[in-house]
């Protein structure tokens, strides 16, 4: 036996009939536009605000420069009274200022007189020595001249120092001459008859015989 049928067949007829409902609602809606309305809803115009920047507060403004010092103005000028001084009394150069009647009681100093102090220059004579030899090289480019020489010459009368002050153009005559003539032995110069170590001079001639 089945009890179930006629039931099965009321729900089919029952969901048909909601959706041929549903169906004619959204006919009706198409017709009457609503959706028309909620298109429109959709495009409406949206609302916009600009938003103005916060601008930063300015800043605060320096304090004002402290005022100037003012210089202390200088004292017054209070002049120095003017002092005369008067000069001590100048004694007159003629008159005598002491008097004494005493005696010097030592021996009175006698002025001395010394005798002039006799001296005597060196004597520098190359007659006694032995002549210089004549270079070769000089000799042979026919090189002549004077030449001066200075000599320091000792108490015993022997040359320490030899130089040149005058020279004949040639240097290797004035060196044979001076390494000649300081060999030999002059007599020296004297005081109050004390020989002393003094300088002289010397002039030698070079010439070709």
């Amino acid at each position: 036996m089945s009890y179930a049928q006629p039931a099965d067949s009321g729900r089919r007829a029952t969901g048909l009939v909601v959706v041929l409902l549903f169906h004619a609602l959204l006919v009706y809606a198409l017709v009457n536009g609503l959706a028309r309305k909620i298109v429109d809803v959709v495009h409406q115009p949206l609302e916009t605000k600009i938003i103005e920047e916060v601008k930063p507060p300015p800043p605060d403004k320096p304090p004002p420069p402290p005022p100037p010092r003012l210089a202390a103005p200088p004292p017054p000028y209070i002049p120095l009274p003017e002092v005369q001084v008067q000069p001590p009394p100048v004694a007159p150069q003629n008159t005598i200022s002491a008097v004494t009647h005493t005696k010097p009681t030592g021996p009175v100093p006698t002025m001395v007189r010394r005798a002039p102090v006799r001296t005597t220059a060196a004597v520098v004579d190359a007659r006694n020595c032995e002549k210089p030899q004549y270079p070769p090289a000089s000799l042979r480019d026919e090189e002549t001249g004077v030449v001066r020489l200075a000599f320091l010459i000792d108490v015993d009368g022997k040359v320490l120092q030899s130089k040149i002050e005058r020279s004949t153009g040639y240097r290797r005559l004035d060196e044979a001459a001076r390494r000649a003539l300081a060999l030999c032995k002059f007599k020296p110069a004297t005081v109050d008859g004390k020989p002393e170590k003094s300088w002289a001079r010397i002039e030698y001639e070079w010439k070709i015989e």
